[in-house]
């Protein structure tokens, strides 16, 4: 849930675990003059929707080639709209098996020109916008588990080199929500394990409407477009991110309470919560000896 512009479905169609679970642009959809933020709503393939037994009956049967699509124009970023868009997939499609949630903006700015509303924007959106659905998402879950339907589910929640690797000046309140939002899915993977869904999150990097919009980034990756032949791999292509996504919402896999960076050919798997030195005294610390053993 929550999808972008000019994105169709999976780069890669052969990654049949769900299609259309990842849009190839980054950013919300938006009808003109329409604040609010989209979702999009993707039904699972008929060979993973068969596996789910009786619940999976009241679907109406589709070809894997026509999946069914719901759009909801409720925003996201609030308790409310999360709620009704949850309810729209429940509602339409005979439950609720995967999340994706990748609604986001920019307000970029140096902190010591921020202003209180692009800080409050791109937090609303990002980090708000993940905890409103995991919430609703969660209690459909947690339902469902005690009335004896225990689900088979995933969330993939987006976060974002800048707030992981890649700290970049003028995006302090992106990084700081997409930071929080690994931690939100170390969290969520906890807790909603016993219902039977796994939590992971992406921190992709690619060519989209949001990272073309970055100062330095955009023009860095626009050039690099230009400079590709035409039979050449396209590192920055969103088409590399879809993959990853699919197999992360997939029956296929366990993993959980994972951040995964990916771009281009390569996936890596972050540790958000690792000691990397560690220092000790014997007794209360005094100043002058943490300036000398501290880094």
């Amino acid at each position: 849930m929550g999808g972008a512009d000019r994105g169709g479905g999976l780069g890669h169609p052969s990654t049949d675990a769900i299609r259309g679970a990842f849009r190839q642009d980054g950013l919300p959809r938006r009808r003109p003059g329409d604040p609010c933020l989209e979702g999009r709503i993707r039904e699972r393939e008929d060979h993973l929707r068969l596996r789910n037994g009786a619940r999976d009956r009241r679907r109406p049967q589709r070809r894997v080639s026509e999946p069914a699509t719901s759009v909801s124009t409720d925003d996201v970023a609030s308790w409310e709209g999360a709620r009704k868009l949850v309810e729209q997939a429940v509602a339409e499609f005979g439950g609720l098996d995967v999340v994706v949630n990748n609604a986001g903006i920019l307000r970029d700015a140096f902190l010591a020109g921020m202003t209180e509303s692009q800080w409050d924007a791109v937090i609303a959106v990002h980090l708000k916008g993940h905890a409103a659905m995991l919430h609703h998402a969660g209690a459909y879950w947690k339902q469902q588990s005690k009335a004896g339907n225990r689900p088979s589910a995933a969330v993939v929640n987006t976060a974002s080199a800048s707030g992981t690797t890649l700290p970049n000046a003028g995006q302090a309140n992106y990084g700081a929500a997409k930071a929080a939002i690994a931690a939100l899915t170390l969290v969520a993977a906890e807790e909603f394990g016993r219902y039977g869904v796994r939590v992971n999150a992406i921190a992709p990097i690619a060519r989209t409407r949001l990272t073309l919009a970055t100062p330095g980034m955009g023009a860095m990756l626009a050039a690099e477009a230009e400079q590709l032949g035409a039979d050449e791999f396209d590192a920055f292509s969103p088409a590399n991110i879809s993959p990853l996504v699919a197999y992360l919402a997939s029956d296929e896999c366990v993993t959980t309470g994972k951040v995964f960076a990916v771009q281009g050919g390569a996936i890596s798997e972050l540790s958000v919560r690792h000691d990397v030195k560690t220092i000790e005294a014997e007794g209360p610390w005094l100043i002058d000896d943490i300036a000398a053993r501290l880094p």
